[in-house]
């Protein structure tokens, strides 16, 4: 079942917001929307129902030509984003349309949201996989290091997919069962608890369940 519909938007970061009971619950401010229809793909045209949105408005200068034909189809200015959402019945949307906050989510929503995790550049085991390391006396010649990675004679290889040191982070990570505790669509924020990947001013897709 592809996903109905959703936004895109930019994670502003964590605070803490108070429920009736004077608890603390952790929330995720995240700017979305409003996002602009560029694009309406049909299974007759394209093989697919899906909707093209565009978010973050970006100056007439910075656009290339073939991009500035593309946003003149949908009778709109530029944007930094471009993302697709899969939609059963895209004949519900045109090119040119807006799509706000409240055509979407609503506070006690259970909404799903992808982001890139923060990079972490190139780690070691330890830090990577959780490996415990080597004794921590001044004898040892391996604190830190991974070990034998050797399959002896046989099958005389490293298996695929070995816990090895590698780039950490900057993958595309998506957080299932979010709720949603607020939707201001005035000031088009969403306040979302808990975490949600990425750094700051990250570009965010929030998918409606």
């Amino acid at each position: 079942m592809p996903k109905t519909m959703g936004l895109l938007g930019k994670k502003i970061g964590m605070t803490r917001v108070y429920n009736e009971m004077g608890g603390v619950i952790p929330v995720t401010v995240i700017e979305a929307g409003p996002c602009k229809v560029l694009q309406v793909k049909s299974e007759t045209t394209d093989g697919y129902g899906a909707i093209q949105v565009g978010f973050g408005e970006k100056k007439a200068q910075r656009i290339t030509k073939p991009l500035a034909g593309h946003f003149k189809k949908a009778d709109s200015e530029g944007f930094y984003n471009i993302r697709e959402f899969r939609v059963q019945n895209p004949e519900d949307y045109q090119a040119g349309q807006d799509i706000s906050l409240n055509d979407v989510f609503k506070t006690g929503d259970i909404i799903d949201v992808q982001g890139v995790s923060k990079g972490k550049g190139f780690q070691g085991v330890m830090k990577r996989h959780g490996f415990r390391g080597g004794p921590g006396g001044h004898g040892s010649n391996c604190h830190r290091a991974p070990g034998s990675i050797g399959c002896s004679a046989w099958p005389a290889r490293v298996v695929k997919g070995k816990k090895m040191p590698g780039r950490m982070g900057n993958d595309t990570v998506l957080k299932k069962n979010v709720l949603v505790v607020d939707v201001r669509d005035d000031e088009n924020l969403i306040i979302v608890k808990g975490p949600v990947p990425g750094a700051k001013q990250g570009l965010l897709k929030l998918f409606s369940k």
